[in-house]
């Protein structure tokens, strides 16, 4: 009896033992992949002016919640994400008391659908704008984890707890050095909020993106929480020249610079035989401009030739103008072939409006690839302008045709006319 009793509390041992085995291993996988999920804190105004009814004939706060609600559908599972309000709950005249007035509404964490859509249908436009306090407190909300973190501020006007400024609290996240990311939007937006936007979204290499109607600001909100699930790539700060002689060299990466009115940037990039270049540059307005406005990015030798270009154009409906294009440098026979300068140049025609400042020149936004081109210069014409000559070659002959074989009826048609 009793060694039955010593086997029975052996073999016990002996599982609880292997399910130990089993689970750390389990825990310690979960605990990575919390640490390592991408948190997104969205900070809504909640501010009396969000009552206005000028967002697709309802009212800004009514827009916010419809496109809070789709975003939250949308949201990736891996994605942590919080909601946070500035101007909820107090509607007095204290500007002490109304400067506090940022809270939580939904933790930062594993996202409860049903949960946070109700608490989302709780806001009702009430009290003050303050952007720089809710700002420092969403850093807060997203401590901890090794995953990209990003806030997303959605707002209607100006901060209103100065001296607090927002721009200057931005730039103090963004030397903390926690790799946190700021995205602004600015709902039917005036010069001085958008200035202002503006700023705290360059401070941590944000964007900024003014809305109008509420499919533009649910779908600005889906691309950024999106965004916070991909592999953060962190811009590098660069000087382009006036001139190619002077530009700086570039390796494959993404770039950012300031390109004032009437202004050209140039940087210089080495593309070996048998390689391809492909770069793409956006330009943003980051002030009032003309509505009429384009970019032009050119790829260009050393000795000015103009080797490929890319441009684009618009027409006051979008803050970013964006182009690209493709250099397939062909194989050499010569395995010592030097590598080829290709300059590129970035131009655009934005204009500022009557008392706007030049400076600093707008932002751009620059990506460089260098990658292993095609195998042959066959392989380029097949895949590009090859097809197309066959098939314009084609169209041409097949319209050559028909017009003689209408031409000979119509002329049988008349003589058989004339006949009757």
């Amino acid at each position: 009896m009793i060694r039955r009793q010593r086997l029975a509390a052996g073999l016990g041992a002996l599982l609880a033992a292997l399910a130990a085995g089993l689970a750390f291993p389990a825990a310690a996988v979960a605990d990575e992949t919390t640490a390592l999920a991408p948190k997104v804190d969205l900070v809504i105004d909640v501010s009396g002016s969000m009552r206005a009814k000028d967002m697709d004939g309802q009212s800004r706060m009514s827009a916010a919640k419809q496109a809070f609600n789709e975003v939250l559908d949308a949201t990736p599972e891996e994605v942590q994400l919080g909601i946070r309000t500035l101007g909820a709950t107090y509607p007095g005249d204290d500007r002490k008391t109304g400067c506090k007035d940022t809270a939580q509404l939904y933790p930062v964490g594993p996202l409860n659908r049903a949960e946070a859509k109700a608490a989302v249908a709780t806001l009702t436009p009430t009290g003050w704008t303050p952007i720089g306090p809710a700002l420092l407190k969403a850093a807060d909300d997203l401590e901890g984890g090794e995953g990209s973190k990003r806030i997303v501020l959605i707002s209607d006007g100006e901060d209103t707890c100065a001296p607090l400024d927002p721009c200057e609290v931005a730039r103090e996240i963004a030397a903390k050095g926690i790799g946190l990311t700021i995205d602004t939007l600015g709902l039917v937006p005036n010069a001085k909020m958008r200035l202002q936007l503006s700023c705290i979204a360059e401070a941590t290499g944000g964007t900024y993106t003014s809305v109008e109607h509420t499919d533009e600001l649910t779908d600005r909100v889906n691309q950024l929480v999106d965004r916070a699930a991909d592999p953060v790539v962190t811009p590098v700060a660069v000087e382009g020249a006036s001139e190619c002689a002077k530009a700086p060299a570039l390796k494959s990466g993404l770039y950012t610079d300031r390109e004032e009115f009437g202004q050209e940037r140039w940087y210089r990039v080495d593309v070996k035989p048998g390689q391809e270049l492909r770069a793409a540059v956006s330009v943003a307005a980051d002030r009032a401009v003309s509505p009429d406005y384009g970019v032009l990015l050119r790829a260009v030798t050393v000795h000015g030739r103009e080797i490929v270009r890319g441009e684009a154009a618009g027409t006051g409906r979008t803050d970013v103008i964006s182009t690209g294009l493709r250099y397939p440098k062909a194989e050499s026979d010569d395995e010592d072939a030097p590598a080829e300068t290709v300059c590129l140049q970035v131009t655009h025609s934005f204009a500022g409006a009557a008392g706007v400042k030049a400076t600093p020149g707008l932002p751009l936004e620059l990506t460089v690839d260098v990658v292993d081109g095609p195998s042959d210069a066959g392989d380029v014409a097949s895949f590009g302008l090859g097809r197309g000559w066959w098939l314009l070659g084609a169209l041409i002959v097949a319209g050559f045709l028909g017009g003689l074989v209408w031409g000979w009826l119509s002329r049988w048609r008349v003589a058989v006319w004339r006949t009757n």
